[in-house]
């Protein structure tokens, strides 16, 4: 293959992967009414498969701050809502979109920690080996470890939660991951590296 052959299909394949990209960066997620999600709204992040847990919700693991990032034992209506916001913010556009960098902030928490309750990656779980969710905001380079992200399933409005802050630092290399359980003393943590949780998301107020 020549050089010049080359060169126009590595040029096609490029584009064509960033167009399947640019597509799919561009579907919005919906709640369980089937309505894009907005920016300025409240919702609720439940289990989609019974036995799982109920909302999420804040865990104190250890008697201390930060609070963990968790859900309810019950499928009782207990839990916090939270807010979106995503990295870019277009000013005509509201709605949340899947495979976009954005924050997840629990709102309507009273709390002994005097910390932000917005999600940050956390330490490994040194039992499970697993990175925990915690709150609190990540004074590092970006704040990359206080941006998540939607990802679609194969099902209509069921979604994964996942961490790959590319928007946030395209040039930096991520171990990325997608949030799943973590049982630990009658309590049910959130996070990353093993099986996925699906969820949805639920208005407030519906």
């Amino acid at each position: 293959m020549s050089v010049k052959l080359f060169a126009s299909v590595s040029l096609a394949v490029w584009l064509l992967t960033a167009t399947s990209t640019l597509s799919q960066s561009n579907i919005y997620v919906l709640d369980t009414n089937g309505d894009p999600l907005e920016t300025d709204e409240e919702y609720f992040i439940r289990p989609a498969i019974t036995d799982n847990g109920g909302r999420f919700t804040l865990i104190n693991r250890n008697q201390s701050c930060p609070l963990y990032v968790g859900l309810e034992n019950t499928d009782l209506p207990e839990g916090y809502p939270v807010r979106f916001t995503p990295f870019a913010n277009d000013e005509d556009d509201d709605d949340v979109k899947v495979n976009r960098d954005l924050k997840v902030e629990f709102v309507e928490v009273s709390s002994t920690c005097v910390q932000s309750t917005e999600w940050r990656l956390g330490e490994n779980d040194t039992s499970s080996g697993r990175r925990v969710i915690v709150t609190g905001r990540d004074d590092g380079r970006s704040s990359v470890g206080n941006y998540f992200r939607i990802e679609e399933t194969q099902n209509a409005s069921i979604y994964n939660i996942g961490w790959c802050p590319t928007e946030v630092c395209p040039i930096c290399r991520f171990f990325c991951g997608t949030g799943g359980i973590l049982r630990e003393n009658g309590q049910i943590l959130f996070a990353l590296d093993g099986s996925a949780l699906p969820v949805v998301f639920q208005k407030k107020d519906d």
